[in-house]
C-alpha cells in the first residue's frame, strides 16, 4: 500500500462527502441520470450506508475524512448542519464540517458553528448558484476569516460552467478578506493555473487535488497542463489529498495511482497524503507529522 510506502500513519482526505440519507440518495438520483451540473454519465463506484462508507475508508487506510455537504436554497444549511455535527459525534476520524448560503441570518449560524468546534466549511458555489461575494455572505466571510476555519471552495469551473464559477470571484474575495483559509477543490480545475496564483499569491489559499490527474477527469476536459508541474511540485506544502468519496466513478486506489505517477517524489506525497492535512487540522492523538 502507498501508506506503507511512504511511512505515513494513513490517508488524511480533505474532500469526502456523507450526507442526510434523503439528500445523498437525491445527488445520486443527479449522478445516475447525468444531471445538468454532471454533464456526463457518472458511474458511481460506492454506494451504501454511511456506516458500510466509513468502513470502505477505513479499509483503505483512511485515517481523517470530511463530511462536506453543501446547501443549494435558503434555510437549508443549518438542517445539513446539524446532521454533520451529529456524524462527527459519532465517527472519530469525521472533521466537523458544516456549511452556510447567502441568507439574512448566516452571519449569525456561522458564529454559533465556529463557537461549537467546527473545523471545516464547505461551499459550492455552482450547486449553490451564487457568488461568494454576495454581500449577505460578508460578514460571514469576516467571522471565519478571524476564525481560521479552512474551508473547501468548489469555485472553478468544473465539470460545468456557470455565472458563478471561475477564478476572477475568488480573487476579488480575497482582496476582502485576504486571511481566508480557502482550499480550492479539485485544483481550481479547469482554471488550473489562475488558482495555483492564488495559491503562490496568499499565504492561506491551499488547493486540493480531488479527481485531478485521473483518467476519468483527464477523458472530461480536465486535464492538467504538463507545464505547471513544477508550480505544483513548489506548491507542495499547501496541496491536500481529496477524493470526492463516495461520489466517484472509479475505485478510491486510482486518486492514489494518478498523483504517483505525476513522479513529483515521495516526499511531495507525504505532505499531500498526510502532512499537509495534519498540519492544518491538528494531529489525532499518538500521530506526527513527517
Amino acid at each position: 500500500m502507498l501508506v506503507d510506502r511512504l511511512g505515513i500513519p494513513g490517508l488524511f482526505d480533505v474532500h469526502t462527502h456523507f450526507l442526510p440519507p434523503r439528500v445523498a440518495a437525491k445527488v445520486r438520483r443527479q449522478f445516475d441520470t447525468a444531471g445538468p451540473l454532471i454533464g456526463r454519465p457518472w458511474p458511481l463506484h460506492y454506494r451504501g450506508p454511511d456506516e458500510d462508507l466509513v468502513a470502505t475508508l477505513r479499509a483503505l487506510g483512511v485515517r481523517r475524512f470530511s463530511a462536506l455537504a453543501y446547501a443549494h436554497r435558503p434555510g437549508m444549511a443549518e438542517f445539513l448542519n446539524d446532521w454533520t455535527a451529529e456524524l462527527a459525534d459519532r465517527v472519530p476520524e469525521a472533521l466537523r464540517c458544516a456549511t452556510f448560503y447567502p441568507e439574512p441570518d448566516v452571519a449569525a449560524y456561522v458564529g454559533k458553528r465556529i463557537d461549537a468546534g467546527t473545523e471545516l466549511f464547505k461551499i459550492h458555489v455552482q450547486v449553490g448558484g451564487f457568488h461568494v461575494t454576495d454581500p449577505l455572505l460578508d460578514e460571514a466571510w469576516g467571522l471565519v476569516e478571524d476564525a481560521g476555519v479552512p474551508v473547501v471552495l468548489h469555485a472553478g469551473s468544473g465539470p460545468v460552467p456557470t455565472e458563478h464559477t471561475g477564478p476572477e470571484p475568488v480573487a476579488a474575495l480575497l482582496r476582502r478578506h485576504p486571511r481566508l483559509r480557502l482550499v480550492i477543490a479539485h485544483l481550481g480545475a479547469p482554471e488550473y493555473a489562475a488558482f495555483l496564483a492564488l495559491a503562490e499569491e496568499h499565504a492561506e489559499v491551499r488547493l486540493d487535488t480531488t479527481m485531478a490527474f485521473t483518467d476519468f477527469f483527464s477523458e472530461m476536459g480536465g486535464v492538467f497542463p504538463p507545464e505547471l508541474l513544477p508550480r505544483l511540485a513548489d506548491l507542495r506544502d499547501k496541496v491536500l489529498l481529496g477524493s470526492d468519496f463516495p461520489n466517484i466513478p472509479y475505485p478510491y486506489a486510482h486518486q492514489l495511482e494518478a498523483l504517483e505517477r505525476l513522479d513529483l517524489g515521495d516526499a511531495w506525497l507525504q505532505a499531500v497524503c498526510w502532512g499537509n492535512g495534519v498540519r492544518l487540522f491538528g494531529p489525532f492523538p499518538d500521530e506526527s507529522t513527517p
